[in-house]
């Protein structure tokens, strides 16, 4: 047990997390450095000045930040705030993205305008909100991104070794043994960094780490050695981590085909701008469901269920779905009538007549798209951009096709929770001619919640057929609801011959749990005396 006593003139002391590359841990490190430090009785918060990513998370009032630092607050036991990631940038096509300041649109950029326009002004939003943290908290863990070591980015870097100069940290370096080359990869680092950003680093953590320390030992006393920097810890390789991720490469290493292990299948399409793919997470952890990602013509087979889950280019993402070969998929396994279809967000406005984008919001060209036709619906894009987090219960005559779970008794049965990230209006429009009739009842569309955000005025969100075979809504978490979760799978259950479970497990609890897991792996691996010291914390 640590002690540190703030004080009202000197800033919270920091700590750097950087990496030798992207996604080899910096996240969950962070994270797990942020339950260790509130177990051992301080307040600390994350700050990461600049995040590229799509997956998002909405502040309770009503901000966007990058999902990462809302998961590492919520480690923390802290409200998320606009402060702990003051700019995000959201890929939209290659080499264009919309720039998040302080949770607000702020403009859409090419790659090279906003290196050489938006970076240099940076600094000064980026210290204040450190600054504002530390003011407030005992602790800042900072988090860079990618590699310190990109020569063409470092002059105008904001997130990795000029950020620690400018906060005066010691920056603990990361590699992944997993992926191989990890000796190469903090070598290389350190030789490819200015000397005193070297003096910076205090210490090397490796992680995923599979094999026999024993036999690892000879090569982390040559590393230290070699460079003069400790090894201050060797973390193991965490199967079925639970952390929400941040960015879509860890889909790489996710299943693509049902493999027939569980009883329910559940396709989630994976199109190149996917974005808050984590609204899957929970049913993920249920026992008695696979959740796979399908990203090629052939790989969808007969699911109990098709999810097109948030883009961050509705359109584009809808048309290489279709060249791809994957409209005719998902059309082929609705008609054998096994299987539901539910779209969310951006996956949502897929499922209606006609895509609108008139002032060239998601594109920047004024376009206009016939969407795959599954609901009488048409979106217009709006340049208003709607983030807020929202309450609510299951509408009058909800279509979902859904079961009764009762043992538990932490939140009403058809109470619902979630949040809103999206630039569009979905509108119902006269019935069409919508395919496949024949296999789905789809003469009547019903609405799915009631809902209000804050405390402003309910209204009705979200629609489905009125058989619930198809069903789209705006609420990004809406399977982080338990009840809600549970009895819409043993309704996929019940659709297939199946008793239904009831029992589930409660999402936010899992979570908590999973903090103190990984918390607990991290703290015996790491030298947390040594963290304390070059942190100036006396131990």
């Amino acid at each position: 047990m640590s002690t540190f006593e703030p004080s009202c003139t000197n800033p919270a002391p920091v700590l750097m997390l950087q990496g030798t590359a992207s996604d080899v841990g910096k996240s969950v490190v962070t994270t797990a450095l942020c339950r260790i430090f509130a177990q051992d009785g301080f307040r600390p918060a994350p700050f990461k000045s600049q995040n590229m990513a799509l997956n998002s998370y909405v502040t309770t009032d009503g901000k966007e930040i990058g999902r990462a630092q809302g998961v590492q607050a919520e480690a923390c036991g802290i409200e998320a705030t606009t402060d702990m990631n003051p700019i995000l940038i959201k890929p939209v096509k290659d080499m264009h993205s919309q720039i998040v300041m302080h949770g607000v649109p702020y403009a859409y950029m090419s790659a090279s305008d906003y290196r050489s326009d938006f970076l240099p002004k940076a600094k000064q939003t980026v210290m204040d909100a450190l600054n504002r943290l530390r003011d407030t908290y005992d602790i800042v863990l900072l988090e860079g991104a990618g590699s310190p070591a990109e020569i063409n980015l470092k002059d105008r870097d904001i997130v990795n070794m000029n950020l620690a100069g400018w906060a005066d940290a010691p920056v603990l370096l990361i590699s992944d043994i997993d992926r191989g080359g990890v000796f190469a990869s903090l070598v290389g680092t350190i030789e490819l960094l200015e000397p005193h950003e070297v003096q910076r680093i205090r210490g090397f953590i490796i992680n995923k780490f599979r094999g026999d320390l024993s036999l690892l030992q000879p090569g982390l006393d040559w590393l230290e050695e070699r460079t003069g920097i400790p090894v201050v810890g060797v973390l193991p390789f965490l199967p079925d981590l639970r952390i929400e991720a941040e960015d879509s490469v860890v889909l790489e290493k996710k299943p693509r085909l049902s493999t027939k292990e569980k009883e329910l299948d559940i396709a989630v399409i994976r199109y190149p701008r996917i974005s808050n793919f984590t609204d899957t997470d929970a049913l993920a952890a249920e026992p008695d469901v696979s959740v796979r990602y399908v990203a090629e013509a052939g790989e969808l087979g007969t699911p109990d269920a098709i999810i097109l889950p948030g883009t961050k280019d509705t359109i584009g993402d809808l048309l290489e779905l279709r060249a791809r070969g994957l409209e005719e998929d998902i059309r082929q396994a609705m008609e054998t009538g096994c299987t539901q279809l539910v779209g969310i967000c951006g996956g949502y406005q897929m499922l209606g007549m006609t895509l609108f984008d008139p002032e060239a919001v998601e594109s920047g060209v004024p376009q206009e798209a016939k969407g795959l036709r599954w609901l009488a619906l048409s979106t217009t894009f709006t340049k208003e951009k709607q983030t807020v987090r929202v309450q609510g219960t299951l509408a009058d005559h909800c279509p979902l096709l859904l079961s009764t779970v009762s043992d538990l008794d932490s939140e009403p049965k058809s109470g619902i929770e979630g949040y809103e990230i999206h630039m569009g209006v979905t509108e119902r429009v006269a019935e069409p001619h919508l395919p496949v009739d024949e296999a789905l009842d789809k003469a009547t569309m019903r609405t799915l919640f009631h809902i209000r955000r804050g405390e402003g005025t309910g209204f009705e969100e979200g629609w489905g057929t009125a058989d619930g075979k198809v069903w789209g809504t705006y609420l990004h978490g809406v399977f982080d609801n338990d009840h809600f979760r549970r009895s819409w799978l043993d309704g996929l259950r019940q659709a297939k011959g199946l008793a239904p479970l009831y029992s589930t497990f409660t999402a936010r609890e899992a979570k908590e749990r999973e903090f103190d897991r990984v918390a607990d792996v991290v703290r015996a691996h790491l030298d947390m005396d040594h963290i304390y010291h070059i942190m100036k914390i006396n131990s």
